[in-house]
């Protein structure tokens, strides 16, 4: 192994006492290959398991707390008991390679597709629709529906016991999507926030959904898991809408959050050392730096963002970042940990090779999005 990547495969602890045996973990994807009642597929499996042999950790694909939360075709479901056998397949195929597996919760909110959710109604923090990227983008007259409070407790009850499912299923934790636009960060926007209750106002106000979900995922834990389940929480730093999310709001809901006991968080960028758009004084200083100075080593952070050789491994690790996930690299090339390792990183392949679907066991579906994607991957323009 070249001597400059042994930093990448040293162990690492989590704050619950769960060793990583290395630094690498897949971030988790949307694949769009389970069955349409929710359940997973053999070739979803066989994905997850083909990825999961160098990494320390797997964390899945998203799984729906309640059915209208659901955010993608062909998404497995983690709504109710039903699904347990379902989950548990992905648990233990990711298991039996020797990685972790963490199991990714999260509710879509206004951002589902309207076939896939009960009645079409599509839900979020308040009646106001997405200005990019979910239906109401193209279609003005398909308008969220403002939650009632009830229903906002239902939610947080709901997200406590899909983790009870993922304990049950075998995962070895859960992280809590609050990224990319989906229900949570609904709520801690002020672009699609605009209630006047417990739930909206202030930033802090803002603030109330996410934490509720974290404090009611910690509770099922403490009652159903045991003692080294992990819980990690998802969070997307910025929003382009105005109102919306500022990187000066994401620190002080990252501040907040690394007081909360959490195993780690994991922040979702494109671009690994981007910089803000606004709310800090200095848009020169990256994104990664601003978190890690604001954590101050009270949580572990996983880092990301178009991270494809060892090289780009290595600066994004010289940042002082505990933990790095690769999301489209170990769909391009499932052995880049393992080549790593073995001292053959020139042989790590970083653009899709379209001849190679069956020996990369990619599902058909995902396949299909990825080569009809420009853009998306490397190597398909």
């Amino acid at each position: 192994m070249n001597q400059q990547n042994q930093a990448f495969f040293t162990p690492f602890t989590l704050p619950n006492g769960v060793e990583l045996k290395n630094r690498i973990v897949m971030a988790p994807m949307t694949n769009f290959s389970s069955n349409p009642d929710g359940s997973v597929t053999d070739a979803e499996v066989n994905y997850y398991a083909r990825r999961s042999g160098g990494v320390s950790m797997v964390i899945t694909a998203c799984t729906n707390v309640t059915p209208n939360g659901k955010g993608f075709h062909g998404e497995f479901a983690g709504d109710t008991d039903e699904m347990i056998p379902s989950l548990k397949r992905i648990a233990t195929a990711i298991k039996e390679q020797g990685a972790k597996a963490i199991l990714q919760i999260f509710h879509g909110g206004r951002m589902c597709p309207p076939e896939l959710v009960p009645n079409g109604e599509l839900v979020s923090a308040s009646d106001v629709p997405a200005q990019r990227g979910g239906v109401s983008t193209e279609e003005p007259d398909v308008k969220p529906r403002a939650l009632k409070e009830v229903e906002v407790e239902e939610i947080i009850h709901a997200f406590g016991e899909t983790t009870r499912r993922a304990v049950e299923a075998g995962y070895d934790g859960v992280e809590i999507h609050g990224a990319n636009g989906y229900l949570i960060q609904q709520f801690f926007s002020p672009h699609s926030n605009r209630r006047e209750d417990q739930y909206g106002g202030s930033l802090e106000k803002r603030m109330t959904f996410p934490l509720a979900i974290v404090d009611e995922v910690k509770k099922v834990v403490k009652e159903h898991a045991p003692a080294d389940f992990i819980v990690g929480y998802r969070f997307s730093p910025e929003e382009p809408e105005t109102p919306g999310i500022t990187m000066g709001d994401t620190l002080k809901l990252v501040d907040t959050l690394a007081d909360k006991g959490l195993d780690y968080l994991h922040v979702s960028l494109g671009e690994f050392f981007s910089t803000p758009r606004r709310g800090v004084e200095d848009l020169n200083k990256t994104r990664m730096n601003y978190l890690l100075e604001t954590i101050n080593q009270r949580v572990p952070l996983i880092g990301v963002g178009s991270i494809y050789t060892a090289e780009d491994a290595r600066k994004a690790f010289e940042t002082g970042v505990p933990l790095l996930a690769l999301g489209r690299e170990l769909i391009i090339d499932p052995d880049w940990v393992q080549k790593v390792a073995e001292g053959k990183e020139a042989e790590i392949v970083t653009e899709i090779d379209k001849s190679k679907q069956q020996e990369l066991v990619i599902p058909d579906p995902l396949w299909n999005a990825i080569i009809n994607t420009p853009g998306w991957f490397p190597g398909v323009s």
